[in-house]
């Protein structure tokens, strides 16, 4: 009788153990991504364009998002409260430009990083911080390269350049990739206001998958394309999604806003959507460059 009861118990204690990892499996499996917007550049408006994606992914798409901006206003470099979101986020979309957090900030970072999880990131990214010589955090100068398979912006080994401020760029999507489920519904021709930023030939790191090429237009130099948007994997084994388009124009173009919709999807590891939930209303301004 005693050895029944203890088999009766194993196996309730088996069965209500099981239950429960069902039910987590359950729950993890239907709960909505969390996706936390990082924001502050000085220029391309992103505290205000960010958030009207996140509304959209909201709305239409079933995430969830936080978006964290600069404090206390854009131009402040050195504070982004609310980083310890990132330990919850199935995706960081970072939107920077020479930030100079504090370690403890920047840890939160850091530790994303190295958790494999997906990054995604805009134009400025590229050059996200912008640390003195010597400086104990010196190395996050190189974000755009130890992150997202860029350049780590002007400065350093690899430093890229842009074609002027009266430039922009027609883009086109690369043949080869025309298939690619990112691009689903992208125009294969499309112009947008950003100014060509130079990334070629040490950026994207070899083993990326190019996706569109931009032209300068009207450059203030002598200009050859250069790839604007590309994914790959990052050292830390993360999924890498990385434009070098952001201006707050390029944002009213219905080709520029499906990409980055899209793209959300491909960093997330689902679906593409097939079916357009229609234009975005996003009109921001832009600000002059400090």
């Amino acid at each position: 009788m005693k050895k029944f009861c203890v088999c009766l118990l194993f196996l309730v204690n088996t069965s209500i153990t099981c239950t429960g990892l069902l039910f987590a499996q359950s729950s993890k499996a239907g709960k909505k991504p969390l996706v936390v917007f990082v924001t502050g550049d000085h220029e391309y408006s992103s505290e205000e364009t960010m958030p009207l994606i996140a509304a959209a992914l909201e709305k239409d798409y079933g995430m969830k998002t936080i978006v964290l901006k600069a404090s206390p206003d854009y131009n402040s470099e050195e504070n982004i409260p609310g980083l310890e979101a990132l330990k919850q986020a199935d995706l960081a979309v970072f939107f920077l430009r020479w930030r100079r957090l504090p370690s403890e900030q920047l840890a939160y970072i850091d530790a994303y990083l190295k958790s494999g999880k997906p990054v995604m990131g805009f134009r400025t990214t590229t050059h996200a911080f912008h640390f003195p010589e010597g400086h104990p955090s010196e190395k996050w100068n190189a974000f755009g390269e130890f992150a997202l398979n860029a350049p780590p912006g002007w400065g350093g080994a690899a430093k890229h350049t842009h074609y002027g401020h009266e430039s922009s760029t027609d883009v086109h999507i690369i043949p080869d990739q025309a298939n690619n489920p990112i691009l689903t519904g992208v125009a294969t021709n499309f112009h947008v206001r950003s100014w060509l930023y130079r990334v070629l030939p040490d950026y994207p790191v070899k083993g990326s998958t190019w996706l569109l090429m931009g032209k300068a237009v009207n450059p203030d130099k002598e200009a050859i394309e250069n790839p604007v948007a590309w994914t790959g994997t990052n050292p830390f084994g993360g999924r890498v999604f990385m434009t070098t388009m952001g201006h707050p124009e390029d944002f009213t173009q219905e080709p520029f806003q499906r990409l980055v919709i899209n793209a959300i999807h491909y960093e997330l590891g689902l679906k593409i959507p097939r079916k357009w939930k229609g234009k975005m209303n996003i009109q921001v301004p832009y600000r002059v460059a400090k």
